[in-house]
């Protein structure tokens, strides 16, 4: 496994090289809408600590994702590394070929993007669906408008969903993006997140 996950990084580094032959550079927006009206802007890289309070633990994790839509399925391997100052994620196919680079200082978001993703590719959409898996759950809830994340046990290792505060007839708030995760680490555990009404489901495995 650390020799798999070395290759990758080294595949990572010959992505960005080959990258920039045919690729553009976009600085995207750093809020979103997700479903039911609620919106989510981008947390600082500090908020990514178990605990609000803590400092920022530097990262470098090999992952594998896998994005399922109704009409599609789309695999990717990624490489994330986190620092004090910067979250910077590479996601490449399959066979290598480089697709993104997204650079995150917790101000602005830069995506250099290969030409083949075209003009549907958003990485402020990525960035956001990673920090709800990752970042603190109180972090989160200071950047989400409409909306609150909440963990809760489960028979899964962890589990978190995000609920709209818009509640049904029954008086119910509703959730609205399911996150389970195979164990309590949540940087160390296989992950499936759903957004239902988008038909949309990831899985993250690391390597």
């Amino acid at each position: 496994m650390p020799q798999l996950g070395y290759r990758l990084k080294i595949l990572a580094i010959v992505g960005l090289l080959l990258l920039t032959a045919c690729s553009q550079t976009l600085q995207r927006q750093t809020c979103v809408e997700l479903p039911s009206d609620v919106s989510y802007c981008l947390a600082p890289i500090a908020g990514s600590g178990q605990n609000p309070q803590t400092a920022v633990t530097e990262r470098s994790l090999t992952q594998k994702a896998t994005i399922k839509t109704q009409s599609s399925q789309h695999e990717l391997l990624t490489q994330l590394e986190l620092t004090a100052q910067q979250l910077t994620l590479v996601g490449l196919a399959p066979l290598g070929q480089p697709l993104f680079t997204l650079t995150y200082d917790g101000h602005q978001l830069i995506s250099e993007q290969s030409a083949l993703l075209g003009s549907q590719f958003k990485a402020e959409y990525l960035l956001a669906i990673m920090q709800l898996i990752y970042w603190d759950e109180g972090s989160i809830n200071q950047h989400l408008q409409n909306g609150y994340i909440q963990g809760y046990n489960c028979d899964a290792g962890y589990c978190r969903q995000l609920y709209t505060d818009t509640q049904d007839t029954a008086g119910n708030d509703v959730p609205i993006v399911t996150i389970r995760y195979s164990q309590p680490d949540l940087w160390s555990a296989n992950v499936k997140l759903n957004i239902d009404a988008a038909n949309f489901e990831l899985i993250i495995n690391p390597l």
